[in-house]
């Protein structure tokens, strides 16, 4: 074998996972390569996967590599697509009402962020729809979303001339010396993640008036071209409404607030008053089902929401109202192994409603509410059979509490039961935004709470966790986000300095994805998102908080609602 010292070719190869190679010009973008393969796939190709690391599709390839192409599709190529959406409404509404401020407040289920406006009155729907001409016009015409690398000190420089304060409280604590800025139109802002190379890629959109502001709406991943029709939420905006008072009464709006309070000392004051605003809503929460007389109280959510510690704080404050919940759990109802329903992909699916004996449920809770004796399932989940379980009746007027998925799905009980049901629609609903631009995903949130609590009680790597994630999320888009306006209350268990207190226990976790693995991306992702966070020691929050349930030191672990009743054990 002779190994000899030559000169680069002029050409580079990328090698696609199913073995086909692209060659072309050394330093030509990895979007020129991909455009001979971009009618084999079903959606449109935002960015690229280069040993192992995302990347525009303006970045140059210089040394052969492998490649993945990224889609809308996919979650990084929706996340893609969104941000560079938010960007052309920004330029777009800027250019037509200069002196108004824009904020991206949270998102919707159906496919859409809503969009407050402030500095005038609520736009009309004539308005909107000159908006979204601009912003058409300004897709067709196809502009290059062009990145610059600016000192930090020139980037806050700019935004303070701008007057967006919200923006130079935040780059007042990067710890980096620069900032990637993006452009339109002579415009700069700063979008927290990548984006698609021009204009001409966004052209799937929509904005919907909606209750003083606006929705824009994009397409899920589903159905990357086309828009879902928007429904109504107005359980889910009241929520938003009510953090939004809540982040007024803390002077917090933003991370660079956060950030300024925590250095400031002001820790004490943002947890106690947080702590105290969740604990006011919960007490409200248990005054509704004292006063409704409500027998049933159903609670759902989706994973890592907050749900356990929720309840338990509920059952404490219904007890400090004399009344004593009868904990009921769903799992015991599940249908013996070999009569669970099968899902798509032929494995059995034991998140579907009918992995449940629902009509067993149905006449236990008829029983049961009616002051009979009932025995109650247990399910072996070692062995996937139904077993006798203890045998239980209520007292006078005791209510009972179930917790699950499909806590609000109309189904899991009858219709006349249904006049009992008090349902509960427990999430971390929304954040704290980087800024009026850069929204804080709440599964974001979610997420880094399950990293947290999965390594402490379960030993999972963050590898495992992120593994995992798509699958659960899956789970929740079909069997409990569709029913959430079915909850006669939303709690938002989302704490205003819960990602600062996440940080000193996620990053390290974060850290110890290896590079080869498909989830460093996802790692590398969320580290980036977290350096906008400065550090809240937890010594700082108490026992009893939602977010000691992921941290660790909650005295609600073991609590155990009393029963109350007669219990028999069989």
């Amino acid at each position: 074998m002779t190994i000899n010292i030559v000169q680069p070719s002029k050409t580079v190869e990328l090698h696609l996972s199913d073995g086909r190679v692209l060659s072309g010009p050394r330093g030509a973008q990895v979007g020129e390569f991909l455009k001979a393969v971009k009618d084999d796939f079903k959606a449109p190709i935002v960015a690229a996967i280069i040993n192992n690391e995302i990347h525009e599709l303006t970045y140059p390839v210089d040394l052969e590599g492998n490649c993945t192409p990224v889609t809308m599709d996919t979650a990084d190529g929706s996340r893609i697509y969104r941000r560079s959406l938010i960007f052309l409404l920004e330029i777009a509404f800027g250019e037509i009402f200069p002196d108004a401020k824009l904020t991206i407040d949270h998102s919707v289920s159906s496919g859409g962020f809503y969009c407050q406006v402030t500095g005038r009155s609520a736009l009309t729907q004539n308005e909107l729809n000159t908006l979204k001409t601009h912003m058409q016009k300004l897709a067709a015409e196809d502009q290059p979303l062009d990145r610059k690398q600016v000192p930090i000190q020139e980037a806050i420089e700019y935004f303070k001339n701008l007057g967006y304060d919200d923006k130079v409280r935040l780059f007042s604590h990067r710890q980096k010396d620069y900032l990637t800025l993006y452009i339109l139109n002579a415009r700069m802002d700063y979008l927290h993640g990548y984006m698609v190379p021009s204009t001409g890629y966004l052209c799937w959109f929509g904005l919907k008036l909606i209750s003083g502001g606006f929705t824009l709406q994009f397409p899920r991943r589903h159905s990357p071209t086309q828009l879902e029709p928007m429904g109504d939420y107005p359980k889910l905006l009241n929520t938003f409404r009510q953090y939004g008072d809540w982040l007024t009464r803390l002077d917090i709006d933003n991370v660079g607030a956060l950030n300024d309070a925590i250095e400031d000392g002001r820790a004490d004051e943002i947890v106690l008053v947080s702590e105290a605003l969740h604990e006011q809503n919960v007490a409200d929460i248990a005054q509704q089902i004292a006063q409704n007389n409500s027998r049933i109280i159903l609670i759902a959510g989706p994973s890592s929401s907050g749900k356990t510690t929720s309840s338990r704080r509920l059952a404490v404050q219904l007890l400090a109202r004399g009344v004593s919940p009868f904990p009921l759990e769903l799992d015991n109802y599940f249908v013996e192994r070999g009569k669970t329903p099968l899902g798509a992909d032929g494995k059995p699916d034991y998140e579907a409603l009918e992995a449940l004996d629902l009509n067993r449920l149905a006449e236990d809770l008829e029983k049961l509410l009616d002051g009979k004796e009932v025995q109650l399932p247990r399910y072996n989940f070692r062995t996937g059979m139904s077993e006798a379980g203890d045998i239980i009746q209520l007292k006078s007027g005791q209510p009972l509490i179930l917790e699950g998925i499909h806590g609000m799905n109309p189904r899991l009980i009858p219709d006349h039961l249904s006049t009992s049901a008090f349902r509960i629609y427990v999430s971390a609903l929304t954040q704290l935004n980087l800024d009026r631009h850069n929204r804080v995903s709440t599964t974001d949130t979610r997420l880094f709470r399950r990293i947290v609590r999965d390594a402490r009680e379960r030993g999972y790597s963050a590898t495992q966790t992120i593994a995992r994630w798509e699958s659960v999320r899956s789970g929740e888009k079909k069997h409990i986000f569709p029913y959430q306006e079915n909850a006669d209350v939303m709690f938002n268990s989302a704490l205003v300095y819960e990602l600062a207190a996440l940080k000193p226990l996620a990053e390290p976790l974060l850290r110890q994805v290896p590079h080869r693995a498909p989830e460093f991306i996802e790692a590398r992702r969320l580290l980036a998102f977290l350096e906008w966070f400065l550090p809240l020691d937890m010594t700082h929050i108490p026992a009893n908080s939602i977010v000691r349930e992921f941290l660790g030191g909650s005295s609600l672990k073991d609590f155990k609602i009393w029963r109350g009743g007669n219990i028999r054990n069989t």
